[in-house]
């Protein structure tokens, strides 16, 4: 039986931890050959687990040589690149907006969002030479519900889900998809590490009742990866356990 993503290349950010790394040991499952990309470091031991089909890179994505070399090291080493899952964020600092400093709101807009545009910026013009390609940013419930006191983060993945959009809007007719992950409450260290309340709190608007798992954000980024989404454009994903729902 042929896997879902055999004889395909993706480049994975946030690849270290929580839902980058859940996508990157999904995609070899299924095939992939996979560039596991984070600032961490924790993504050696990831790409070390899988063996050749996966080569680590350290990368701060809101450096624009860093997200090149990113996409170079793919057609490198792999001679191709199909898939993008733009998957890096941070949380920033917790507090209202005008109690937030002018740094702690630059650098949640840098990662969350210019890092997103830098990886389409970059990654694009490799998937225009071979006519297709799967591109999968990690957004938020938040570009849909308001979070007091995470403005920065809630600004940036409203504005991944425009980009996306827009992005999408530009590249249909050139085979190159665009779509947009939206996931609630994810059992993932960032997550873990909001205050109790808060996350107590998600969790009980949650309609299922409880918190998602990492597999389950790697599940749906397979989905818009493979040719099984192959119509699919534009397309903002509520994964959420219904949260935005009512």
């Amino acid at each position: 039986m042929t896997k879902r993503l055999e004889g395909k290349v993706a480049i994975v950010t946030g690849a270290g931890s929580g839902m980058g790394a859940a996508m990157v040991k999904r995609f070899c499952s299924e095939g992939a050959r996979v560039i596991a990309a984070d600032v961490s470091g924790k993504q050696d031991a990831v790409a070390k687990s899988l063996g050749d089909s996966c080569i680590a890179i350290r990368v701060d994505v809101s450096q624009g040589a860093d997200v090149k070399a990113m996409c170079e090291l793919a057609m490198s080493k792999f001679g191709r690149l199909d898939v993008l899952c733009n998957n890096a964020g941070i949380q920033g600092a917790i507090a209202p907006t005008a109690d937030q400093t002018e740094e702690a709101f630059d650098q949640v807009i840098a990662v969350n969002l210019r890092g997103v545009f830098l990886g389409m910026k970059y990654a694009i013009p490799y998937m225009l030479k071979i006519g297709k390609g799967s591109i999968v940013n990690t957004s938020s419930m938040a570009a849909i519900a308001a979070f007091p006191t995470l403005p920065g983060y809630t600004a940036a993945k409203g504005g991944v889900s425009a980009l996306t959009r827009v992005t999408a809007a530009e590249y249909a007719a050139k085979g190159i998809r665009v779509n947009a992950i939206l996931p609630g409450a994810i059992d993932t260290g960032m997550t873990q590490a909001l205050p109790h309340q808060f996350l107590k709190a998600a969790v009980d608007a949650t309609l299922m009742g409880r918190i998602g798992e990492p597999r389950e954000i790697a599940d749906t980024a397979l989905f818009l990866a493979s040719d099984e989404s192959s119509f699919i454009t534009g397309a903002l994903i509520p994964v959420d356990g219904g949260y935005t729902l009512v």
